[in-house]
């Protein structure tokens, strides 16, 4: 038996619809389908590194604004406080 892996949806009715046409073999006959569904994220299993979008955009629009304003850093401040190793 070959394995041939794609990807593909499958629609409300319950049809497998495939992303693209698979090449190379000859056809009609019977094949055997594995179906992996990707499982909703558990909320431990979220990154807590993941900012927002939104959050992220509205850091960047202050830090816009308050460059524009000219309220900068010196750039010897910027690393104090930070635990890079």
């Amino acid at each position: 038996m070959k394995a041939i892996e794609v990807t593909g949806k499958i629609d409300a009715q319950g049809n497998l619809i495939l992303d693209e046409p698979i090449q190379g073999t000859n056809y009609p006959h019977q094949v055997r389908v594995i179906v992996l569904v990707p499982e909703p994220a558990e909320p431990e299993e979220l990154d807590p590194d993941d900012t927002p979008v939104e959050e992220i955009k509205a850091s960047l629009r202050r830090a816009l604004k308050q460059a524009k304003a000219g309220e900068r850093l010196p750039l010897s401040q910027m690393w104090e406080g930070i635990d890079a190793e």
